[in-house]
């Protein structure tokens, strides 16, 4: 079933459940009861990532905590998307778009990385969690992606499970079309992997074609920066060898 999306969606923690009562944190109840200036009775979708989605009607409550009466199931709830994001950080109003674009795009895990050019070596990850939800909340997604603490590029590698195909941009690919060698991958599971600004380095780019595991992609002609090759990336992904 498609999502509603003519409907105002939350994402709650609580379990959700035939005649439960959610108490909203302040900025929930802020942005229902001041900014949407929604009155009691008022309908909207909830979801915590589990239950699926459920009808919720706004209840009778304090002006700073508004509470939530849950009515009855809308969608059943999805399986975890298998599309594994690696990504290495950028700056951050950009890592904010690449995070909620990645979410949207089907992304089931979301995992830093430090490359050796990798700018970014601090971020929050409670920020890409919020993020995350916040894209979830948007485009009437149900299954909540994980997201990962960094970790370095070689331990990504070292790490890694052989059975599922690692597909990373490659700026030095032969070549700008990417379906021929998206077409020749056989395994269901995928993840892709895309470089910070400056690329990956020399070595890296030689790691990566060493493993039988990994695909390299070019994207075409034009030079992307990172956030756009992620979404270019995902999309073609998606549209070669994924769920569309």
């Amino acid at each position: 079933m498609r999502a509603n999306y003519k409907m105002q969606r939350l994402f709650v923690p609580d379990a959700l459940d035939t005649g439960a009562r959610l108490v909203l944190e302040a900025q929930q109840s802020h942005y229902l009861l001041h900014v949407l200036r929604y009155e009691p009775g008022a309908e909207l979708l909830v979801f915590n990532g589990r239950d699926g989605e459920w009808l919720a009607r706004l209840g009778e409550g304090k002006k700073k905590a508004a509470s939530l009466d849950v009515v009855e199931q809308t969608r059943a709830q999805e399986p975890q998307p298998d599309l594994l994001y690696c990504f290495a950080p950028i700056k951050v109003g950009r890592l904010d778009y690449l995070v909620q674009k990645a979410v949207e795009m089907g992304a089931g895990v979301l995992q830093p990385v430090l490359t050796q050019h990798t700018q970014m070596t601090r971020l929050s990850v409670d920020r890409l969690q919020a993020n995350a939800i916040e894209a979830a909340e948007q485009c009437g997604i149900l299954a909540l992606p994980a997201v990962r603490e960094p970790v370095k590029f070689e331990r990504l590698l070292n790490d890694w499970d052989p059975n599922r195909r690692l597909i990373f941009c490659d700026e030095g690919a032969a070549g700008n079309n990417p379906l021929a060698s998206l077409q020749a991958i056989e395994e269901r599971k995928l993840a892709l992997l895309v470089g910070p600004e400056g690329g990956f380095s020399d070595t890296e780019r030689r790691q990566l074609h060493d493993l039988p595991f990994v695909t390299a992609i070019p994207l075409g002609s034009r030079i992307l920066r990172a956030d756009t090759a992620a979404v270019a990336a995902l999309a073609v992904i998606q549209a070669t060898v994924g769920d569309w």
